[in-house]
């Protein structure tokens, strides 16, 4: 795609977002995702999901209206075992059926990566490697997107809205407003199954070279990439992931 192209492209998502959000910025939840889903983008619209602490929640909502929705799961190599041992387990309980899990490009992770040390040495090229790259093939034939964060979250996710226009996309944020007490509300009632690594102090569920424990009131997501000031692997536009 030349420049032009993609300024074009990045123009028109932008206008689509403003009509987006004058007619549905005041839905979220269930409301929003059922009129994206299958109004706005039928077949055209996917949800990227770690399968973390909090996931559940969301697949849930997507699944109650569409179970067939594309889900992209993004198996980066260095995820937990729990990680993926709960997406197998989530996925069923669920009922969803179309699950794409997406993996790191074998020839780039052994130029650049052969010793599988990165995360170490560079935290934002392992994660640019393994997480940004894969996504963006990944959406490739997609509009839209959908992506559970939250303002709670705090850091750069704290003045989020429910619909943004990114790259030439549409993403969409239906559990933006949503508070920790709505999340933990939503696991109770809906009996969604519980992440196996939370109950052992895991609140926000990454790679685990780079998560750790924390404490149960500690911000959720002080236990990615501890000791640094890196907040975001990048698949949501950090500065330096080439955005």
């Amino acid at each position: 795609m030349t420049g032009g192209d993609n300024r074009s492209v990045r123009a028109r998502a932008r206008a689509r977002h403003r009509a987006l959000s004058r007619a549905y910025g005041h839905l979220d939840g269930l409301e929003l995702l059922r009129v994206m889903i299958e109004d706005e983008f039928p077949g055209r619209i996917a949800l990227v999901s770690s399968f973390g602490a909090e996931a559940a929640v969301l697949l849930d909502l997507v699944a109650q209206v569409n179970p067939a929705t594309p889900v992209v799961f993004l198996d980066t190599g260095k995820l937990f075992p729990e990680t993926l041992a709960y997406r197998r387990r989530l996925t069923a309980h669920l009922g969803l059926t179309n699950l794409h899990t997406i993996q790191p490009d074998v020839q780039e992770l052994a130029g650049r990566d052969s010793d599988g040390s990165l995360w170490r040495r560079n935290p934002n090229s392992c994660c640019y490697l393994r997480k940004v790259l894969p996504l963006e093939r990944a959406l490739a034939g997609f509009e839209a997107w959908i992506s559970g964060r939250k303002r709670f979250h705090g850091a750069n996710r704290s003045g989020i809205e429910t619909i943004e226009a990114v790259d030439g996309r549409i993403k969409v944020d239906p559990l933006a407003q949503w508070s920790r007490e709505d999340v933990e509300m939503a696991f109770v009632t809906r009996n969604l199954p519980r992440h196996p690594l939370v109950d052992e102090g895991y609140l926000s569920i990454g790679c685990q070279p780079c998560t750790t424990r924390i404490g149960s009131e500690a911000d959720l997501r002080a236990g990615r990439w501890e000791g640094s000031e890196k907040t975001e692997c990048g698949i949501h536009k950090a500065g330096w992931s080439g955005a």
